[in-house]
């Protein structure tokens, strides 16, 4: 990853070993923002040859020209005209709502003798999938990619990649394109094949083509992910401002940028190369003197470039920056909805994982984009952090029921509740396709899942099936705890022993539980109601449910297996860990409360295993 203005490195061969030339300073911006006067005609780089444009809500095309120079657009038989102004020549033409269409159009752009013209252009629904690394994983890289790709004869599904790399401190206005395709010389829009298919993220490809196929209208999908992003850079920017603990993070973000000196940096890079190199190289001769082969790593030399990682404000994980570059970056696009998938970054055991300040910025996130793409009711699918790593099992049960991803998870769900729009959005669980890898090779289901959905909910197929459900109450019933929910849950193969339940009492610590079904006479409570109880625990209080990284839990909505429920609990415990960016002590802080927690939790499952409690 670099910046957009490469430095170039200049040493002397004869003072390599001894000195660091001073090195040339380089811009902080992305450099395809059109923010200076232009010299010719453009259009805004998300336009492209075989793009499908947005059904049903006005159809902006936009770009730059010279200043005050007037600028014709046609689309099919439509037509409109526009003229550059302020410094940088922005421009604008606006066409009314169009009905889905499959026949290709052109796009032509005119202004003076400077034409651009882009070809079988289709109308229909646009969806960004959005997120981290997660979300981008590509098709082939999952299980049964090559068998979804052998049916992607798709022509009406179209596909767009913006590349990580693009992420950025500034707000962005324009799309280049080194950061369209990845390495793909052909920067247009793809018609879906299955050679095409096999480079979308997995997520976003069978979202599309169910919901491609069962519309039969044209899809575009515009993959976004980005590797690593946290979800702090996935906020749009002028989100931060509307709460004072998220106004204080960005405050030290952009602290943190004024400081940095990519000059100084570089220079630092470059002597530290310069000591590692000298360390390597006395090594190789070290070997060679004892007649020693041994494979050793030669450190890289700094090229000039700087990572996005490295610059305070352009990492992805700080504030906005991906949303800067990668998505609001094409905030005039009318789009249908998004799918976003992330939770890695945030979930990690030290200062990142912060569910209070995650669960806010879940609700900033999601009325950002519907304010920069004008749609207050934007519909919105948040398909929840994946298991991966370690199961839970029942012998490593509480162990492994100290979580920081099951807090990530619930901060997910409860953000997007506080929206109070469920007609809208939706949180979809995906902690049972579980796999021991960061990136869970078992996509299809969650891409199945979001367009189950967005078909029922979004599209109003009443024949298609989409249900979650809630606890709607627990209350003590002796030594256990009822829980009622609103909707029939059961295990998909209807026999099961329940599973992933954990009780405890007002001690707050959680033991594996014994959960079942309770019998009862009313219809409407059959499958709605469920007692949990342990022999550890006389005066329960609280039931946690799924609740680790890979958790146990087997428990469906209406038995369905593509509804499992959510993780829950009914306690409201603090995450004790859970510390700001800017405290300088905060890295100590997590430390110590994390470390307490562990302990607590290898305590209990030892307690558990030996089936005596401590005593109280």
């Amino acid at each position: 990853m670099t910046v957009r203005n490469r430095i170039r490195t200049v040493l002397t061969l004869a003072a390599i070993a001894m000195a660091i030339l001073a090195l040339p300073a380089t811009t902080a911006s992305n450099g395809n923002a059109a923010s200076s006067t232009v010299e010719h005609l453009k259009v805004h780089g998300i336009f492209r040859s075989n793009m499908v444009l947005q059904r049903d809500k006005p159809i902006k095309v936009w770009g730059w020209a010279p200043t005050g120079q007037e600028v014709k657009v046609s689309f099919g038989e439509l037509s409109a005209t526009g003229k550059a102004v302020g410094d940088s020549g922005r421009w604008e033409v606006v066409f009314a709502p169009q009905v889905a269409n499959a026949i290709g159009q052109n796009l032509v752009i005119k202004a003076g003798d400077a034409v651009i013209k882009m070809e079988d252009i289709l109308i229909g629904d646009v969806w960004v999938m959005n997120g981290q690394s997660n979300m981008a994983f590509g098709l082939r890289a999952v299980y049964q990619g090559h068998f979804e790709a052998s049916m992607a004869h798709l022509p009406l599904l179209r596909h767009i990649r913006i590349n990580s790399g693009a992420e950025s401190e500034n707000i962005e206005t324009d799309l280049a394109d080194k950061f369209i395709n990845n390495k793909d010389t052909d920067k247009n829009w793809k018609v879906v094949t299955p050679e095409v298919a096999m480079d979308m993220g997995a997520i976003g490809y069978v979202f599309g083509s169910r919901i491609q196929r069962s519309l039969q209208i044209p899809v575009g999908i515009i993959d976004n992910g980005r590797g690593g992003a946290s979800m702090e850079s996935l906020v749009p920017r002028h989100k931060f401002a509307e709460h004072p603990m998220a106004a204080e993070y960005l405050k030290w973000v952009d602290k943190r940028h004024s400081e940095f000196n990519e000059e100084a940096f570089l220079k630092a890079e470059m002597e530290r190369w310069v000591v590692a190199d000298k360390k390597w190289k006395q090594q190789v001769a070290d070997d060679r003197t004892k007649g020693v082969t041994r494979k050793r790593r030669q450190p890289r030399n700094p090229s000039g470039n700087i990572r996005t990682w490295s610059v305070p404000g352009r990492s992805p994980s700080d504030a906005a920056s991906c949303y800067n570059g990668m998505f609001g970056v094409f905030k005039s696009l009318n789009i249908k909805g998004v799918a976003f998938h992330q939770g890695y970054n945030n979930a990690m055991m030290n200062t990142s994982c912060n569910p209070k300040f995650y669960r806010l910025l879940m609700k900033l996130m999601v009325e950002g984009w519907r304010e920069d793409f004008n749609d207050s009711k934007l519909p919105v699918a948040v398909i929840g952090f994946c298991a991966g790593g370690r199961a839970q099992t029942r012998l490593n049960f509480e162990e492994q029921g100290f979580s920081t991803a099951a807090y990530i998870r619930e901060a997910q769900r409860l953000g997007l509740a506080d929206l109070n729009d469920p007609e809208h959005t939706a949180f979809i669980p995906s902690y049972d396709q579980k796999i021991p890898q960061l990136h869970t090779k078992k996509k299809k289901a969650l891409g199945i899942r979001t367009a189950r959905w967005a078909l029922k909910t979004v599209y109003g197929m009443k024949d298609i099936s989409w249900e979650s459900a809630k606890v709607v109450s627990a209350v003590p019933e002796g030594d256990k705890l009822l829980l009622t929910f609103d909707k029939v849950v059961f295990p998909d193969d209807m026999g099961s022993e329940l599973e992933g339940f954990s009780i405890a009492d007002k001690s707050g610590i959680h033991y594996l539980a014994q959960a079942v079904v309770k019998s009862v006479k009313d219809k409407e409570l059959k499958n709605k109601q469920i007692l949990v109880s342990s022999p550890l625990v006389q005066e329960p209080v609280s039931v946690r449910y799924a609740w680790a990284r890979s958790p146990m839990g087997n428990l469906k909505v209406e038995g369905k297996p593509w509804q499992p429920l959510h993780s829950f609990r009914t306690d409201d415990a603090d995450f004790p860990a859970e510390v700001k960016h800017s405290d300088p002590d905060g890295k100590k802080k997590n430390y110590e409360a994390i470390k307490a927690m562990k302990s607590q939790a290898s305590v209990a499952l030892k307690v558990r295993l030996a089936g005596v409690a401590e005593p109280k």
